[in-house]
C-alpha cells in the first residue's frame, strides 16, 4: 500500500481511508465482538452479559409488533425562554441536538401493539442532551398519560436520563410534580404502568415518574441514582460500596422489582401484562385508537375552554 506521495517538497503522507467500525470492545470484559453479532444479540454481550446503551428505534423494534409505532405529539418544541447561555447557547444546544437525534425533544411518545395488546410506549433519547427532562418532556409524557386513561392501554416507559434540564430552571423541575400527579390519576383508574430503567436514570427522573410504577425494572448494570456517588461520599463522608446505585444493589434493597435482561423483556413483558392487564381492552387498529384518543382529548379541552 502507497502510504506516502511525491508532491514539490519530497514525500507527503496520505490520508487514510475512513474504514467502517465492525468491532466494539465491551466495557464490561473487553472481549472484541463482531458489530453484526451484537446487533444480533440486541447490543447485550455475549460473554458478560453487558448492556450496550441502543437507540429509541431499538427499543421500538424490541417492544412493538412487527416494528410498527404510531407516534403522536411529535410537533411539540421546546422554547429557549430563559435565554439560557453557559459555554454554548441552549437554542444551538437544541438545534444541534434535533439534528443528530432527528427528534424534537428526549421523549418519543406513540401506541404500539406488544404481543397483540395495545400499549402505550414512551421512550427516552439519552443522545437528545442526555436525555434531560424538561418543560416538553413532561408535557408529552402528561399526554401520553392522557391517552392511556382514555383507551385504557397499559403505559410502558423505559427511562434514559441524566435528570432535570438545567438550562429551563425551575420550569423543569416543575415536571416532577407534573409527571407524579398524572400518574396519579393513572392508578386511581386502575390502568397498569410498567417503568424500565435502563443505563442510566439519574437525578429527577429516577425522582418522579422513573420509579412510580406498578413495577419497576431494571435492565442489568444499569447506573438508577439521585445525586452521583461522588457526590454522595463529599455529602456524608463515607466509601460507597462497590455496587451502589447498581440495578443489583436496588434490586438486594428493595427499591426494584425485577432485573430483566434485554434479550427477555419482550416475553417477560407479554406474561405481565397478561396479569395487570387482563381486563384491558384490545385495540387492533393503532391508526384508528390515535384518532379516538387524540380527538377525545382535543374535545375535553375544548369544553375546558368554553365553559
Amino acid at each position: 500500500m502507497d502510504w506516502f506521495k511525491r508532491d514539490k517538497g519530497g514525500l507527503a503522507p496520505q490520508k487514510k481511508k475512513e474504514m467502517p467500525e465492525l468491532w466494539v470492545k465491551c466495557p464490561g470484559c473487553g472481549e472484541i465482538i463482531y458489530k453484526r453479532e451484537l446487533e444480533k444479540s440486541h447490543s447485550v454481550c455475549g460473554k458478560c452479559g453487558h448492556h450496550f446503551r441502543i437507540p429509541v428505534q431499538e427499543y421500538i423494534k424490541l417492544l412493538a409488533d412487527d416494528n410498527r409505532f404510531v407516534e403522536f405529539h411529535r410537533d411539540i418544541q421546546p422554547v429557549d425562554f430563559l435565554r439560557f447561555r453557559a459555554n454554548k447557547k441552549y437554542a444551538d444546544q437544541l438545534r444541534d441536538a434535533a439534528r443528530r437525534s432527528n427528534n424534537h425533544d428526549a421523549l418519543i411518545t406513540g401506541l404500539a401493539h406488544l404481543s397483540g395488546r395495545l400499549v402505550v410506549l414512551a421512550i427516552m433519547d439519552f443522545s437528545f442532551i442526555g436525555g434531560s427532562m424538561g418543560s416538553v418532556v413532561g408535557e408529552k409524557f402528561s399526554l401520553a398519560v392522557d391517552i392511556a386513561l382514555q383507551l385504557r392501554a397499559p403505559l410502558i416507559v423505559v427511562n434514559a436520563s441524566g435528570g432535570a434540564r438545567m438550562m429551563e430552571g425551575a420550569l423543569s423541575l416543575m415536571q416532577m410534580a407534573k409527571t407524579s400527579a398524572k400518574l396519579a390519576r393513572l392508578a386511581d383508574a386502575g390502568v397498569p404502568y410498567i417503568s424500565i430503567l435502563t443505563h442510566p436514570t439519574t437525578g429527577g427522573v429516577t425522582a418522579s415518574y422513573a420509579m412510580l410504577g406498578d413495577l419497576n425494572i431494571g435492565e442489568p448494570g444499569a447506573l438508577i441514582g439521585f445525586a452521583g456517588p461522588r457526590v454522595i461520599k463529599q455529602t456524608i463522608g463515607q466509601d460507597l460500596p462497590d455496587s451502589f446505585q447498581t440495578a443489583e444493589f436496588l434490586l438486594q434493597h428493595g427499591f426494584l422489582d425485577l432485573i430483566i435482561s434485554r434479550q427477555e423483556v419482550r416475553d417477560k413483558l407479554a406474561q405481565i401484562l397478561e396479569v395487570l392487564a387482563e381486563d384491558q381492552p384490545v385495540e387492533s387498529n393503532l391508526d384508528h385508537a390515535k384518532q379516538t384518543a387524540l380527538t377525545a382529548l382535543s374535545e375535553r379541552v375544548n369544553g375546558k375552554m368554553t365553559s
